[in-house]
């Protein structure tokens, strides 16, 4: 079922999102190759230097780009994520114009706490970015919609890309039964 926006696009666009939403698969090319580049920006994010985040997630996006043949996109790791009173900003595609190339942008650290983001957030941040490009260069969509395929395709990428402890550790998170929360002493029952 489309997203509500759905309706208020043209029909050449609602034919890409059809089409963006049919396809909900990504086949990773030399997934052990990019399974080391991603564990690269694990590690820099853990020692928390951006510029060692950045050349870490460009090596990762241009390996991923080269592997799909498709025209390459410099990311640069913003520090500290933009907000608002209702959210943040994780990251951002921004489509070629004229004569300036296409960019993403992701930002490393929470807008309340300035804290490192996980890895795993990062890294699903950056291939919600890379992805959009991929819609437009590897399967010509001529633009990128989050459509219910899109989300699948993201999912699919990030299954592949993360190490299995990470994939394994979210499995067992979401299949363990959920935990019993205590009430406070405010809201137990005198009766």
């Amino acid at each position: 079922m489309p997203f509500a926006y759905y309706r208020r696009l043209s029909a050449a666009h609602k034919a890409i999102y059809r089409k963006s939403d049919g396809i909900s698969r990504i086949e990773v090319p030399n997934l052990d190759a990019m399974r080391g580049l991603s564990l690269r920006i694990e590690q820099a994010l853990i020692a928390a230097k951006r510029s060692d985040v950045e050349a870490a997630a460009n090596d990762f996006a241009q390996a991923l780009f080269d592997a799909f043949s498709v025209r390459r996109v410099r990311v640069y790791v913003r520090a500290t994520r933009p907000s608002s009173d209702q959210s943040e900003l994780h990251g951002l595609y921004t489509f070629a114009d004229g004569d300036a190339p296409p960019k993403i942008e992701v930002w490393m650290r929470t807008a309340a706490h300035k804290q490192v983001v996980r890895f795993r957030t990062f890294l699903r941040t950056l291939a919600h970015e890379m992805l959009h490009h991929l819609d437009v260069t590897h399967f010509e969509l001529g633009e990128s919609f989050h459509t219910e395929g899109f989300y699948r395709r993201e999912s699919s990428l990030m299954r592949q890309l993360l190490p299995e402890r990470i994939m394994g550790a979210a499995k067992a998170k979401a299949s363990a039964p959920p935990a019993k929360r205590r009430k406070k002493p405010s809201q137990l029952s005198l009766f």
